[in-house]
């Protein structure tokens, strides 16, 4: 078990997180049970995510919790494109969350790479599994 606090990708989604809720403060009434609603819970799920992994019992159970951040942050991409579509989000504010949430992405592919070669498993695909 390890402090989550201490991994720099869970710092990023931290700040991820909060200039999400922060981009989607500005949005429109309506939106508060749709896409304001989603993205906060998916970019919260991240580091979340991240944390839970943190407590579990080991690198197999962290690496599982890091593919669901993956998947989390996969999500956020597409909200933060739909609502920059949408209006909601000018192109400098969309930049940036997109420029974030790709930096994140790229910190846990890192990760989950180090997590399943420190227990043996391999992270690449079989031809099989595409």
């Amino acid at each position: 078990m390890q402090d989550f606090r201490n991994l720099r990708v869970w710092q990023k989604g931290h700040q991820l997180t909060l200039a999400v809720y922060k981009a989607t403060g500005g949005f429109p009434k309506s939106e508060l049970y749709g896409l304001t609603s989603q993205m906060r819970r998916c970019c919260a799920s991240i580091p979340a995510n991240i944390a839970e992994g943190c407590g579990r019992g080991g690198a197999v159970e962290l690496a599982r919790f890091l593919q669901i951040a993956m998947g989390s942050a996969s999500e956020l991409e597409y909200h933060i494109l739909l609502a920059k579509d949408l209006g909601f989000l000018s192109p400098g504010g969309y930049q940036q969350l997109n420029r974030d949430v790709t930096e994140v992405k790229r910190m846990l592919t890192s990760l989950i790479d180090k997590v399943r070669a420190s227990v043996g498993v391999s992270t690449r695909r079989t031809a099989a599994a595409n």
